[in-house]
């Protein structure tokens, strides 16, 4: 799978993140909508979270950010990303 072989730090690894924050932040936009959708991608979030950075406390944050109402601006992916790029996280070995 292409996101599980990223370097977390790397500018593609940004790239999705952002892209991955920006979906989650979507069920915003679409009223009416919005809870239903975030209940298909909490799931997948958190998958996602995991497959790329490989950390289990994270990826259950995102789960939880995007499960729980009105969380969704916290940006779990790129904080994620920041916190490895500056080493204040390391990513698991074997994810």
């Amino acid at each position: 799978m292409i996101i599980k072989n990223l370097p977390p730090g790397s500018l593609k690894a940004l790239f999705l993140s952002l892209l991955f924050d920006a979906i989650g932040m979507l069920s915003y936009f679409i009223p009416g909508y919005g809870e239903f959708i975030d209940i298909i991608w909490a799931p997948l979030a958190g998958i996602i979270h995991f497959q790329m950075y490989g950390n289990r406390a994270m990826a259950s944050l995102s789960f939880l950010e995007e499960i729980l109402p009105g969380t969704d601006l916290l940006p779990t992916f790129t904080l994620t990303w920041v916190l490895l790029k500056f080493n204040f996280l390391k990513p698991n070995e074997n994810p």
